[in-house]
């Protein structure tokens, strides 16, 4: 097998893509909220940019179809060492694949799926980009959990995709870790009935920064809205917020 760079174990988050309804104003945000560069992606991606920090690159940011009521939210893809056998596993456990498995010029190979419980989630096969080159430090991705109705059920089903070890957290919620080899890479947040009926079951992403306060006080400030104030978490201090679009995301600080 060829070595490729960044490449993370199966099942791992690996990247993060939006695809906004005005891509640009999307780049203008984020940013100016994260110190974010953008260069040019994939051609047979239209207007999907590559967000670089420090010449790193993080996350993408593309247009997606000009449906007016069409949601915008963070896309999660999970890694695959082959993309074609996941979509076939994922049909069999009682996921769809709604797009692909279709190669990215010489960056990977890319498949996008939604879980037996309804989040939408991605699959890629890291070529040429393994994924993000950076991650857990301000303006990268820190964390990714699904929040669905069922945390222990839906940790079955990425568990047989992926060989993750979904193992319940040590309390009383229903929550799940998912493991590879003992290394916690995502959580499942069971939520019963208190899903949200506007996103259903959703995975959430979380964004590092250095001070949770001040970045959700630049977000309100560039147009965004807050959905939950800064408050302590398990993770350290986080709040979430939505971009100018209403596409939710979630910032973090260390504890």
């Amino acid at each position: 097998m060829t070595e490729v760079p960044n490449r993370r174990p199966p099942g791992t988050p690996c990247w993060v893509s939006l695809m906004a309804h005005r891509a640009d104003l999307a780049r203008s945000f984020y940013g100016a909220l994260f110190g974010w560069e953008f260069v040019p992606g994939p051609p047979q991606l239209g207007t999907y940019a590559l967000a670089e920090l420090d010449g790193r690159r993080i996350a993408g940011i593309g247009e997606g179809s000009p449906e007016p009521h069409r949601p915008v939210a963070w896309t999660t893809m999970l890694a695959s060492d082959d993309v074609d056998e996941t979509a076939e596993l994922v049909r069999e456990c009682g996921g769809t694949v709604g797009i692909g498995p279709l190669q990215v010029n010489d960056e990977g190979r890319l498949a996008l799926a939604v879980d037996p419980s309804g989040a939408v989630f991605g699959v890629w096969q890291g070529g040429l980009l393994g994924g993000a080159e950076a991650t857990g430090e301000p303006g990268t991705l820190a964390w990714s959990e699904l929040v669905t109705r069922d945390a222990s059920l839906v940790g079955k089903f990425y568990e047989a995709v992926f060989g993750l070890e979904a193992e319940d957290a040590a309390s009383d919620s229903d929550d799940v870790l998912l493991r590879v080899g003992g290394h916690p890479v995502a959580a499942i947040h069971g939520v019963g009935s208190r899903v949200p009926r506007d996103r259903g079951a959703h995975w959430t992403t979380h964004f590092a920064v250095a001070d949770v306060d001040d970045a959700a006080a630049r977000v309100t400030a560039l147009g965004g809205h807050v959905i939950h104030p800064a408050h302590p978490s398990p993770h350290g201090r986080t709040a979430t917020l939505t971009d100018p679009e209403g596409a939710p995301f979630t910032l973090q600080s260390p504890p």
